[in-house]
């Protein structure tokens, strides 16, 4: 268990704050990265629970194509899935990009108060969700597109290895 005073030894003074800087952001909440990645459709971590369990992402199969032996029906489908995934997540990644600046907004003007609050964040929650679902839905599309073996290729590829849980459940492709 930590104690107040090891945290502080750790973290600085009391007065430190780990958002030290970040009050010059135009969007607080986001950072430069965070809205190029949603602005650029970037996976940016929506997909672990699916990439780090034998679900195999879109855009990493693509580029390793050759190494899987990929045949050129396989190919055409997970690009045809990517691109969907990519158009999507570009589209979503700007509404969310404009819905934290709304919710910015109500701050930085004062216009803020608990409905406002509520509907705003709501918002920002649907579309994230929405994000979400569509690079996890990209996964599962390409998964379904892949052989048991290019999953296992994949995942050692991708320096994932195995483990106790293998691709048992593989209900996919070819």
């Amino acid at each position: 268990m930590w104690t107040l005073a090891a945290l502080l030894v750790l973290g600085g003074t009391q007065t430190d704050s780990p958002y030290r800087g970040e009050q010059q952001r135009a969007i607080k909440a986001l950072s430069a990265d965070d809205i190029a990645g949603y602005l650029a459709g970037q996976g940016m971590g929506f997909a672990k629970a699916a990439e780090l369990n034998h679900y195999p992402g879109p855009r990493h199969v693509l580029d390793l194509a050759q190494r899987l032996d990929l045949t050129d029906a396989q190919r055409q489908r997970v690009q045809a899935s990517f691109d969907r995934m990519h158009a999507e997540a570009v589209r979503l990644g700007r509404s969310v990009v404009d819905a934290e600046a709304k919710l910015e907004g109500l701050f930085r003007e004062g216009r803020v108060d608990a409905a406002s609050l509520d509907q705003a964040v709501a918002e920002i929650a649907r579309l994230r969700g929405q994000l979400r679902v569509a690079h996890l839905r990209a996964h599962l599309e390409t998964r379904a597109a892949l052989t048991a073996e290019q999953v296992r290729r994949y995942d050692k590829l991708r320096g994932y290895g195995g483990g106790p849980h293998e691709h048992k459940h593989h209900h996919g492709g070819h």
